[in-house]
C-alpha cells in the first residue's frame, strides 16, 4: 500500500509538470489590467481556457508563440458597431447594406467581441440573432434600439409610438445572454421623451442605456442628459463628435464642466469614432486637460470602415499620439467595456478565462492619422495586431507566429 501511494504521488508531482499545453506564448510583455499585470510573461493555454501566465512556463506545447519584443493583451472589445448586415433596401443599419459582418474586420485588429448599437429592436431582433449572431466566430452582443424596428433610418427613427420601454425590456431579458444594453439613436426632436423611454427600459432590464445624441433646435441640453437623465454606467457615444445640433464636451476650447461632473458621477464616455463622430478639435483639446474617455469603440460600418475611423487599431493609436498611454488604451478596449456591458468573464488573462488573446507590436516610424473632418495629426508610433486567438484558436495571424518554418 505504502508503495503505491508513493508512487501515485510522484506521478501526480512529476506528471503535472510534464502536462502539455495545448499553446504556449513565450517572452512577451503581458498587460492584463484586471489583474494589474505589466511584465515580461509566459501565457498558456489549454482547450479555450488560460491555463498559466507566469515569469516562466516550462511545459512542453503543442504549439509554441515567440512574442518576444511584442504586447500580449486580452482580446479587444469593441461596444459600438453595426453588424446587422443584410440585403434590404433602404433599412440603414437594419438587415440593409450598411452594416457588417464582423469577422473580416475584427480579428486583424485584436477584437475578439463586438456589441451592435442598436441596429435592431424588439420587433426585430430574432432575425437579426439568426442571420449575424449564428453565422459569426467574432463574440456578438447587442444593445437592443429603443424603436421597435430597429435603426432603419429617417422617419422610422423618429417615431416615438413605436418607443415602448415594456416591451424592449421585455425582450432584453428573453435574450439576455445577447442583448447588452439599451440604445437610443438619431432622434432630432427637442423633446426628452425618447431619452426618458430608453432609460426606463433600461432600468427595466438592469442594464445600460447608450446615447446617441441627435440634433435638435433648439438644443437639448446636456447638462440635463449627463445630470439629471443618464444613470452612472450609462454610455453616451460618439464623445469626441463636433456636429450641428447638438452640445460637445469641448466649448470655445475648454472641457465643459457638465462633462467632467457627469464622468465623475459614473456616466461612461466612449469614443464611437465612426464616419462622422471624432474631430481632433474635441479630443485634442479634452485629453490636454486631462478629460479621457472611458472606452474605445470604432462605429463600424461602410461609411466608417475605409475613411478615417479604419479599425480598432488605428484608433487606438490615434489615441496614443495625441496623448493617452499605451496601458490607458489597452484599459479602454478591454476590461473596461467588459465591466461596462456587464461581462466580466471577458477582457483579462486570470487562470480560467476564455482565451481570447490579442498579440500587437508597437511600430516606430513616421504616421499619419486622421479624423472625420479630414484633419491630419502626425505620429511616431502605431499599433499592429500581429496575431489573434479567439478560444485558444488562432484567427488572424499577420506574419505567421504560429506557423511552423517551411523547410
Amino acid at each position: 500500500m505504502k508503495k503505491f501511494t508513493i508512487l501515485f504521488l510522484l506521478f501526480a508531482c512529476f506528471g503535472a509538470k510534464a502536462q502539455t499545453v495545448d499553446v504556449l506564448i513565450k517572452n512577451g510583455h503581458v498587460i492584463d489590467p484586471k489583474n494589474k499585470i505589466d511584465a515580461i510573461m509566459d501565457v498558456s493555454i489549454i482547450g479555450n481556457k488560460i491555463s498559466e501566465v507566469a515569469p516562466k512556463i516550462t511545459k512542453t506545447a503543442k504549439k509554441t508563440i515567440d512574442a518576444t519584443g511584442l504586447y500580449v493583451v486580452p482580446g479587444l472589445i469593441d461596444i459600438h458597431g453595426h453588424h446587422y448586415f443584410g440585403t434590404e433596401k433602404d433599412k440603414y443599419l437594419s438587415d440593409s447594406y450598411t452594416a457588417l459582418p464582423p469577422d473580416g474586420f475584427t480579428f486583424r485588429s485584436g477584437v475578439t467581441a463586438v456589441v451592435d448599437a442598436g441596429g435592431s429592436g424588439w420587433r426585430n431582433f430574432l432575425d437579426f440573432k439568426d442571420q449575424a449572431f449564428e453565422n459569426s466566430k467574432t463574440r456578438m452582443f447587442a444593445f437592443l434600439n429603443i424603436v421597435g424596428s430597429g435603426m432603419s433610418g429617417g422617419a422610422t427613427e423618429q417615431n416615438l409610438a413605436d418607443m415602448d420601454p415594456k416591451l424592449t425590456a421585455m425582450a432584453a431579458k428573453k435574450y439576455s445572454k445577447e442583448i447588452v444594453g439599451i440604445k437610443l439613436a438619431h432622434y432630432i426632436g427637442s423633446d426628452w421623451t425618447p431619452t426618458d423611454r430608453a432609460v426606463e427600459a433600461g432600468r427595466l432590464a438592469n442594464i445600460p442605456v447608450m446615447i446617441d445624441f441627435g440634433s435638435a433646435d433648439p438644443l437639448l441640453s446636456w447638462d440635463i442628459l449627463l445630470l439629471q437623465k443618464l444613470r452612472p454606467g450609462d454610455i453616451l457615444t460618439h464623445c469626441f463628435g463636433q456636429t450641428g445640433g447638438r452640445m460637445h464636451v469641448v466649448e470655445n476650447g475648454k472641457v465643459q464642466a457638465y462633462a467632467t461632473e457627469a464622468q465623475k458621477r459614473g456616466v461612461i464616455f466612449d469614443v464611437g469614432h465612426g464616419g462622422g463622430s471624432f474631430m481632433f478639435s474635441q479630443a485634442v483639446p479634452a485629453i490636454q486637460q486631462g478629460f479621457k474617455p472611458n472606452s474605445i469603440s470604432t462605429d463600424l460600418h461602410t461609411g466608417s470602415m475605409n475613411a478615417g475611423m479604419k479599425d480598432m487599431s488605428n484608433i487606438m493609436s490615434k489615441l496614443m499620439n495625441i496623448g493617452l498611454t499605451l496601458n490607458e488604451v489597452i484599459v479602454m478596449s478591454t476590461w473596461t467595456p467588459a465591466q461596462i456591458i456587464k461581462k466580466t468573464e471577458l477582457g483579462h488573462l486570470s487562470v480560467g478565462a476564455l482565451a481570447d488573446v490579442a498579440i500587437f507590436s508597437v511600430d516606430k516610424g513616421n504616421f499619419g492619422f486622421v479624423d472625420v473632418g479630414g484633419n491630419k495629426v502626425m505620429g511616431d508610433k502605431k499599433l499592429t495586431c500581429q496575431l489573434t486567438l479567439l478560444d485558444g484558436n488562432v484567427v488572424w495571424d499577420l506574419n505567421g507566429l504560429s506557423a511552423p518554418l517551411y523547410k
